[in-house]
Order: structure tokens, then C-alpha cells, then sequence
């Protein structure tokens, strides 16, 4: 159903790929790889036709519906429901088509309007983007609220809900953990596995394509390859694509070397001369293996801290939160060197305000921290690369932390971290997001902390940079605190854990599989047990909510009017007609034929049209009547 065939794609004057082939079918799920500015975004962009190739050809249905994550925000006064509703097009029309129209049509046109919004999952809609919502992290509260309300990050998730919403064949995502935490990504996993359209995934979370996707396309070298698998299949099949290569290529370098000897030794040579110059030819045509290039090309290495006392600090009855409201009490934590620490536990819980106290950037409501007066801290959050100033460079960035380095010896360090002798005096605005994240670790490892305190430090990542980290921060000496979506991550370097839920903060005992499931009982057990969170309300709350149902009854008691009007209508003309068919007499002549075909054509008319009315009306009246239940609740 998606074809490459023979394709290039050139942005600028830089070849992105060439010549390069693959189809994909319905159903399929796939992960699109290779590092950062390989191309995997222009493939989106190509798809979405917002790019042309320039050699070869692209093959894709036009009666296919492609759903993407936007980058922007529309209609940011709608609330986060309504913005999410208008991802389901055929859906959003019908509304419109319905809110515009059904008090000044008749009642078969509203009838027929009726019909289209059942065929579209209308009545449904509400509470499948509710789900969705629901699903990446956002309140019951918080539906109504407008879109600009949200921040950043919030309305990222909003464009990827409103993306699930829209009814479509195929499926691109570009990076949809980076604004996630760990229980959204597990609930966007599940979702994903159960999409019957054809998935396409771009992401660096090995986790989350290993769960999801059955094939890998890779860009390598400006060539696309298709693997089948998950992400890890395709690792071992890379691995020994490597080896492969590089075996031939050694072997091409032997067959070279003894090429120009000979070329070398005997093109003086009358009798060896054509021998030589044959020689000279096939080196020219000889194409050139090229030699591998693994992961181990990039490597981060942290200093090693000046001071590194065993313990680091200590939280004492400690009390956190903002404007006098503790968002967990009660805390009391020691560190210390060595320690590698991962928090868990559901969005708003507390996670980053635990951090933040540590870095010292919020102080405490009650309780005391007790700090080594050797600690030297670094702390990673995703505010740093939106503070970052977008008019400097990576080199003038870098220079005030970099005391005892000369200016070659900066460039080296920052050559380290991918950033040559372009990229050093280029702005920072102009960098990519996974440049800017790699500029911020640079400058925290700079520092030779003793404690790194890291709050999503993968996101923007690509997967070399992400195994790197991985790896130093298994070496590291100093002591780690990380909050991660990333479970690979999380996995590979902590060696405990740290709960943060019900207000408070506690040692969890086990792994991540042990928190999902430990997340399971308590979904379970909030299912099962009587929800008290109508009881709490105020009567000013109640009173508000009650005004909103009463709102809504009307509409519906003037539909299930009009449909009632429309009925009896209906009745009526059915009644006339089959007075007129119950007349034996109608039937003795064939002059009558004519008008006997005419009616039994109307009838069969009449009665298909007051079934869908029939069935509209009970629809309303259900409708109606979980209403005016939850009206009598609310009163």
C-alpha cells in the first residue's frame, strides 16, 4: 500500500538517500531509525506531501487518511475535549453540519442528520477522546479547560490525542514520548499495539519500539533498509551486517594493496606494462567498501569530581510544595556517593519537586536538608535547553565554566560532544534539540559534580547519544537521581528506587515490571471502591455542574419533540395509505396498477424513514434520562 521505489530525496544541496527501495502493507508497524539529519522527519514530509523527491518515485493511495502529531496548536480557545474532537474530521463536519442546521430543518432532514452522526460514533465520541486524554495524563478536571491554559509540553500531548483521535489508515509519530512520563508512554505503547492501520514510529526509545514495531527502517550511509523485527532483531542483524563489512573490507584493502605494489613494481616494465596499466583500470572501477562505524564512535566520560564525601546530603521531615500547599510531607531521605537513584510515580505526584528541592532551586515549607559542604551538584531539566541563550555560541556558552582550558583544549572537549569547528561558533538558536541537550550535558560534566540530578535527560537524544549516557552514567562515581520515561535507561543504572504517590516519598522494593503492576492494584482497587469525589464537592461546584446538565436537557427535550412531531406525522401518512391498500376494491381493476405501485413504494419509504426515527427517539430519551439521573444526583 506504501512504496519507495528507486527514490532520492536531496534537502539542499545534501543527499538525504538515493535510490532506495521498500514497501510497507496495511497493518504493518514500523520504526523509522538512523541519526539525527539522516532524514527520518523529510520521510514524514515526503508522505504528507509537503516534499518532492528527486529521482524515483513514491507510491501511496490517495483514498488513504494520514494522522500526524502538528507541531502547532489551532484553536487554542477551544477547551482540551473540543480540540481533541476535531482530530475526527468526518466527525467535526457532521457537528458543525448539525449545530448550524437542526433548528431550522425539517424533521426527515434532521432525522438523516441524525443518522450520519450515529454512523460517525457521535454519541461515543466524548468519551473515546475523554479516554484518550485520560490515557496521556490529563485530569478530569482539566478537560474543559481551555487549550492556551496549557503549557508546552501539555499541548504536545494534546496534538498526539488529537492525532489518536482522527480515523486514519496510516499513523506517523515523531518522537511522541519526548513530553511523556513512564505511565503515559506504557498506556501510548498499548494503544499502538492495538492500531489496526499501518504505524509508523520514529523514536530513540529502544523500550518502546521493541514493544510496538515488527519492522525497522533504516537510513545508513544515505540508503534506506528494511528490516524485519523489532528494534533488538534489527540490532543483532546490524551487528552482523558490521562485521560482514568489515570483513570484506579488509579483505578489499588486502586486494588494493597488493593492486598498487604490483602496479608500483612493474609499470616501468615493457613486459608487464599492460599488465599494470589493466591493473590501474580496476582500481578505478573497484567499488569501495566503506569501513564500519559503530556506536563507540561517541563517548561521554564524566571528570572525576575534586571532592567526593561519602555522605552527600540528607532530607529530615521535610515538607514540599508551593504557595504554603505540601505536595509531599514527611520526608526523610540519606544520599550518598555511589548511590543511583530512579523516582517513580504518576504526573504531578511530586518527582520534579523532590528534585528541584535538592538542586536547592525551591527551598522547603517545613523539615530541614542537610548539605555537604562539599557537594557540588549538576541538574539536568528540560527548562535548561529553553533558557538557553539562542544568540551565543556553543564556545562562548561553554567558556565561563571552563577554568584552566585553553581555547584549544575547549574545542577538543566540545569535538567530544559532536560539535566541529562549524558547529562551535554556530548560534545556539539555530541548533537542533538534540545538539542543544548535548551542549547542556557538556556543561554540567564540566562542573565535576558529585551529584547529578537528571529530569528527562534522553529527550531530543538520538539513540548514539542515549547509549553513551548510559554508559558513563554506569561508570559515573558520584552519586545520580534520575526521572526518566525511559525505561531502557532507568533499567540500565539504577540500582534502587524511590516512590513518590499519596504525598509522600518512600523506598519502592522492586523493579519496573513490580511498579506496573503495583500501578494495575491500584487502578483496580480505585475502580472498585466507591468514588467519594462527588461527596467532596462544593454546593457552589455542585450548583455550577447542575446549571451545565440542565443546559444540556433542553436541547434534547426539543429534538425528541420534533422527532415526536415528525412521528405522528409519519403515523398518520402510513395509516392514509394503508386505508387505501385494506380497499379490495383497489385491487380489481388494472387501471389501478400504476397507483398501487406508487404506494406501496411510499409505504416502504415511510416505514424506513420512521425506523430511523423510532430509533433516534430512543436514543434522545436514553440520553435524556442519564441526564436527569445525574441531575437528580447533582440536587
Amino acid at each position: 500500500m506504501l512504496a519507495f521505489k528507486n527514490t532520492t530525496l536531496r534537502r539542499s544541496n545534501h543527499v538525504l538517500f538515493s535510490d532506495s527501495s521498500f514497501t510497507l502493507f496495511q497493518g504493518q508497524k514500523i520504526g523509522l531509525t538512523g541519526e539525527n539529519g539522516s532524514g527520518k522527519s523529510s520521510i514524514f514530509l515526503l508522505l504528507l506531501k509537503q516534499l518532492e523527491v528527486d529521482k524515483g518515485e513514491v507510491f501511496l493511495p490517495s483514498d488513504k487518511v494520514i494522522a500526524f502529531v502538528e507541531q502547532e496548536i489551532q484553536h487554542q480557545q477551544l477547551s482540551a475535549l473540543e480540540y481533541v474532537l476535531t482530530g475526527d474530521q468526518t466527525l467535526f463536519h457532521i457537528t458543525q453540519e448539525f449545530e448550524k442546521n437542526s433548528t431550522t430543518i425539517d424533521g426527515e432532514q434532521l432525522a438523516l442528520l441524525h443518522q450520519k452522526m450515529e454512523e460517525a460514533d457521535a454519541y461515543t465520541a466524548k468519551s473515546r477522546a475523554a479516554k484518550l486524554l485520560s490515557g496521556l495524563g490529563f485530569l478530569e478536571n482539566q478537560l474543559n479547560n481551555k487549550v492556551s491554559s496549557f503549557s508546552g509540553g501539555w499541548q504536545m500531548r494534546l496534538n498526539i490525542a488529537k492525532a489518536l483521535m482522527c480515523r486514519s489508515d496510516i499513523l506517523l509519530l515523531d518522537e511522541p514520548t519526548n513530553h511523556l512520563d513512564l505511565e503515559a508512554v506504557e498506556w501510548l505503547e498499548s494503544y499502538l499495539k492495538n492500531y489496526t492501520g499501518t504505524l509508523i514510529l520514529i523514536s530513540h526509545d529502544r523500550d518502546f519500539l521493541d514493544n510496538i514495531v515488527d519492522r525497522i527502517l533504516h537510513i545508513d550511509n544515505q540508503k534506506l533498509y528494511l528490516y524485519n523485527g523489532n528494534f533488538s532483531s534489527f540490532e543483532k542483524q546490524q551487528a552482523e551486517k558490521l562485521l560482514l563489512q568489515k570483513s570484506q573490507h579488509e579483505k578489499q584493502q588486502k586486494k588494493i594493496k597488493h593492486m598498487e605494489q604490483f602496479i608500483t613494481r612493474f609499470k616501468a616494465k615493457a613486459s608487464k606494462a599492460k599488465q599494470a596499466q589493466s591493473r590501474v583500470k580496476a582500481l578505478s572501477r573497484l567499488e569501495r567498501i566503506l569501513p564500519t562505524q559503530t556506536a563507540s564512535d561517541f563517548q561521554i566520560h564524566f571528570f572525576e569530581s575534586t571532592n567526593a564525601p561519602h555522605d552527600l546530603l540528607s532530607l529530615h521531615n521535610v515538607a514540599l510544595g508551593y504557595n504554603n500547599r505540601a505536595i509531599v510531607e514527611h520526608v526523610n531521605l540519606k544520599l550518598f556517593c555511589g548511590d543511583k537513584i530512579g523516582i517513580l510515580g504518576i504526573n504531578g505526584a511530586g518527582k520534579s519537586t523532590l528534585i528541584k528541592a535538592i538542586a536547592n532551586e525551591i527551598g522547603c515549607l517545613s523539615g530541614e536538608i542537610m548539605r555537604n559542604q562539599n557537594l557540588q551538584v549538576a541538574y539536568f531539566n528540560q527548562n535548561l535547553l529553553d533558557q538557553l541563550d539562542l544568540e551565543s555560541t556553543p564556545i562562548l556558552f561553554l567558556k565561563p565554566l571552563a577554568i584552566g582550558f585553553t581555547d584549544l583544549a575547549l574545542r577538543s572537549y566540545l569535538a567530544r560532544f559532536k560539535f566541529d569547528e562549524t558547529k562551535i561558533n554556530q548560534t545556539i538558536g539555530s541548533l537542533s534539540g538534540g545538539e542543544k541537550a548535548r551542549l547542556v550535558l557538556s556543561s554540567l560534566i564540566m562542573k565535576k559534580p558529585n551529584l547529578l540530578l537528571l529530569d528527562e535527560p534522553t529527550n531530543h537524544l538520538d539513540m548514539k547519544t542515549r547509549d553513551a549516557l548510559n554508559i558513563a552514567l554506569q561508570e559515573y562515581a558520584g552519586a545520580t537521581i534520575l526521572v526518566s520515561h525511559d525505561r531502557y535507561l532507568l533499567n540500565c543504572v539504577c540500582d534502587k528506587f524511590l516512590l513518590v504517590a499519596d504525598n509522600s516519598v518512600s523506598e519502592f522494593n522492586g523493579n519496573l515490571i513490580d511498579y506496573r503492576n503495583y500501578r494495575k492494584e491500584r487502578e483496580l482497587t480505585k475502580l472498585t471502591r466507591p468514588s467519594t469525589n462527588e461527596n467532596n464537592l462544593s454546593n457552589k461546584v455542585r450548583r455550577q455542574k447542575a446549571a451545565e446538565l440542565r443546559k444540556k436537557l433542553q436541547p434534547i427535550k426539543n429534538q425528541i419533540k420534533s422527532i415526536e412531531t415528525k412521528i405522528e406525522t409519519l403515523n398518520l401518512s402510513l395509516s392514509n395509505i394503508n386505508d387505501k391498500l385494506s380497499d379490495t376494491r383497489f385491487y380489481n381493476s388494472d387501471n389501478n396498477k400504476d397507483e398501487l405501485n406508487s404506494l406501496l413504494i411510499e409505504q416502504s419509504s415511510l416505514n424506513k424513514t420512521l425506523t430511523i426515527n423510532e430509533e433516534i427517539w430512543l436514543e434522545l430519551n436514553s440520553d435524556l434520562e442519564s441526564l436527569e439521573q445525574e441531575l437528580k444526583a447533582e440536587e
